[in-house]
This record gives structure tokens, sequence and C-alpha cells, in this order.
């Protein structure tokens, strides 16, 4: 009977950087279009970079189609008059960084959800507007105001997806 000898393997970085930029390449991608514009991030690192430098008022309309909501109502998550929202949009001007992180959070969410949902974004929609126990009775899009309760809705579409009660 024959020994196998196994044959120990040197750790070679090269190799191992690829594996990772193969991980982050096929890892998740965000997109968001505004104003001409096209905002694209794979980590965290990139999302801050895009906050840092802003993103158009205009992006508030196109989360607010993307969730079914109407501008009009959406404002109050950004505590922005519509008066001021019409005016800021006219002139072009860019989100400060917390309602940039709203934003971008919320494409997150959005996109997590559909998938979540099957890609059936009806039905997402109507879930977003429904009252649940996971949530302290309170509907998903109730809590799209602060970062935890971004957070929390996404954690809710996590139970969603692997089972749990949601």
């Amino acid at each position: 009977m024959k020994k196998e000898v196994k044959q120990k393997r040197t750790f070679d970085p090269k190799e191992s950087i690829g594996r990772a930029k193969a991980v982050r390449i096929s890892s998740a991608k965000w997109r968001l279009e505004s104003e001409g514009h096209e905002y694209v991030w794979t980590s965290r690192l990139d999302r801050v970079g895009i906050i840092r430098a802003g993103i158009p008022y205009a992006s508030i309309e196109v989360i607010s189609k993307r969730i079914n909501i109407p501008v009009k109502e959406f404002l109050h998550v950004f505590g922005l008059p519509q008066t001021t929202y019409n005016k800021k949009r006219r002139e072009k001007s860019l989100l400060n960084g917390r309602d940039s992180e709203i934003i971008l959070l919320l494409t997150e969410l959005v996109d997590f959800g559909i998938e979540v949902f099957n890609n059936e974004e009806e039905k997402f929609q109507r879930w977003m507007k429904k009252q649940n126990i996971s949530l302290g009775g309170n509907s998903p899009e109730s809590l799209l105001d602060s970062t935890t309760g971004i957070q929390e809705v996404k954690n809710c579409l996590n139970r969603i997806e692997y089972g749990n009660l949601a």
C-alpha cells in the first residue's frame, strides 16, 4: 500500500488577490441615474465617496418613483418643503451628505426588496405600504426617514428571504 504524500502549497498572494477581485466583481452592484449622471457603487467605501461628492436633488424623484410614493409625500423624509425642493432641483443643486446617504441606502433597499419579492416590483411596493408586526406595527415606508429605520426594513426583508417572521 502506497502512502500518498500531500504537498504543501505555498501561499501565493497574487492568487489570493485574484480570487478577492473576482468575488468583488461578482458582488452586488448598485446604480442610480439622475440628471444625466450615473452613480455606481459596489462597496460601502464606494458609497462614502459618492456621499461626500453629493448627488442631485432630482434623485429624490427617482427614488420616490421606485418606491411608489409621490414626491410631495416623500419630501418629509428629508424635511424639505416642496418650494425649496423645486428651487434646488431647478438650480441643479446637490443634496447634503445625510440626504445623499439616505438616497443611496434607499436604492440598495429597493434593489434588495425587489430581489426578495422575486423581481415583482408591485408586490414589493404593496408590502412597503402595509403595517408589519415585526416593525412594531409600522409600515416599512414610514421608517424610511432614518438610517436606523432603513436598516430595520432591510432586516425585515432579510427575514422574509430566509422564511422567518416578517
